[in-house]
């Protein structure tokens, strides 16, 4: 089992960074593959980045390439989302969540344990 807590979501302008971080408790999670996901007011929940258990192997939705970068931080059971050049169609509630393959996976459907979302909202 493992449990997830987003933050540092908040308010920023076109342009600017935020660093979402996703706490973690639960003995798996260290060999938990983590993703992030984002969902816009209307419209369906978007892949934006996961990572896998190691750290080695990363993936990323094309709206976000080039300047999210996910990371990990296995001792602090915690993985972290830098969030660069925000645009405002950035704006929505970020989630995190966690699955126990060491694969890739942008579908939320192979994700087994979700936390309750951060809001980021990017102003023009």
């Amino acid at each position: 089992q493992v449990q997830l807590v987003e933050s540092g979501g908040g308010l920023v302008q076109a342009g600017g960074s935020l660093r979402l971080s996703c706490a973690a408790s639960g003995r798996t999670f260290s060999t938990a593959a983590v993703g992030w996901f984002r969902q816009a007011p209307g419209k369906e929940r978007e892949f934006v980045a996961t990572i896998t258990w190691s750290g080695r192997s990363t993936a990323y939705g094309d709206s976000v390439k080039g300047r999210f970068t996910i990371s990990r931080d296995n001792a602090k059971n915690t993985v972290y989302l830098q969030m660069n050049s925000l645009k405002p169609e950035d704006t929505a509630v970020y989630y995190c969540a966690a699955h126990n393959r060491d694969l890739v996976l942008s579908r939320e459907a192979l994700y087994d344990y979700w936390g309750q979302g951060t809001q980021v909202t990017v102003s023009s």
